[in-house]
């Protein structure tokens, strides 16, 4: 068993999407939870803990896509803190479905201008990719479980020299 402080630090953060991969990244902690409690120090993530701690970490898992300056300078700082960068999701990978207004006519643009300014949106949604570095994508709208285990695996191999 791998010692406290020599486990994988990682972080799930979500940004604009419907989190639909987060419930699946739960769903898969019920069949994976004994090996990865002692692989993985979850420092970040609120959908499993209350108490969340932003420092250094081995993994950062982005899910959704950036549509505010606050968004992009949480994510530029999540990555600066992380070793690997790991884009979750279609709206993180691709930018969509959340990115749907950027195909938006000018009448469309019109009617959605006062929730843009409400909510200090960016005028066009971001792909994770187009902010920061991105070591490894997982698409789909939910997650792929089958590509995201893949990639986890491939990254604490990567990290740790431990195969699953």
């Amino acid at each position: 068993m791998a010692e406290e402080n020599k486990k994988l630090k990682v972080g799930w953060f979500s940004f604009s999407c419907s989190e639909d991969s987060t419930i699946l990244f739960t769903e898969l902690m019920n069949e994976h939870w004994q090996e990865w409690k002692k692989i993985f120090d979850f420092r970040h993530a609120r959908v499993l803990q209350s108490k969340n701690i932003l420092d250094e970490l081995d993994i950062a898992f982005i899910e959704g896509a950036i549509t505010s300056d606050e968004q992009t300078e949480q994510l530029k700082d999540i990555r600066q803190k992380s070793k690997k960068l790991v884009a979750i999701g279609a709206c993180a990978v691709q930018g969509m479905p959340a990115g749907q207004r950027n195909f938006f006519d000018e009448k469309q643009k019109e009617e959605i201008e006062a929730l843009i300014a409400r909510f200090a949106a960016l005028p066009k949604v971001l792909k994770v990719s187009e902010v920061v570095k991105v070591d490894a994508e997982v698409p789909g709208c939910p997650m792929d479980p089958n590509i995201f285990l893949k990639v986890v695996e491939s990254l604490i191999k990567d990290l740790s020299g431990i195969t699953l």
